[in-house]
């Protein structure tokens, strides 16, 4: 699937829709290892920017995305409009990362 037919918006400026598949989602649940958290206290303790926890928070969104346009291209959709994210902490230190949207199939107006 090309990544410029994915979008936040609803609509993709040049295409128009021939069918609507539905909803597609990609979770995934992950967690930071002992020695990362301890890593990431460290960084806490000098402030700014904790670069340790923002590589596992991309990691969990990137590997979001890919599960979600897996289950695009499964259901035959070659773009997914209204696409969002949502996270969620299932235990302490444990979060859900959702990526989804509306599969669709669209062509070249």
């Amino acid at each position: 699937m090309d990544h410029a037919l994915i979008t936040t918006a609803f609509q993709l400026d040049g295409y128009r829709f021939v069918k609507q598949l539905g909803l597609v989602r990609g979770i995934t649940v992950r967690s930071r290892s002992l020695i990362g958290n301890i890593g990431a206290g460290i960084q806490i303790l000098f402030g700014g920017n904790i670069s340790l926890y923002q590589e596992l928070c991309e990691k969990a969104r990137e590997e979001a995305y890919e599960i979600m346009m897996l289950h695009a291209d499964q259901m035959g959709a070659n773009a997914i409009i209204g696409m969002r994210y949502d996270a969620n902490e299932v235990a302490a230190g444990v979060t859900e990362v959702l990526a989804y949207g509306t599969a669709v199939v669209v062509e070249k107006v």
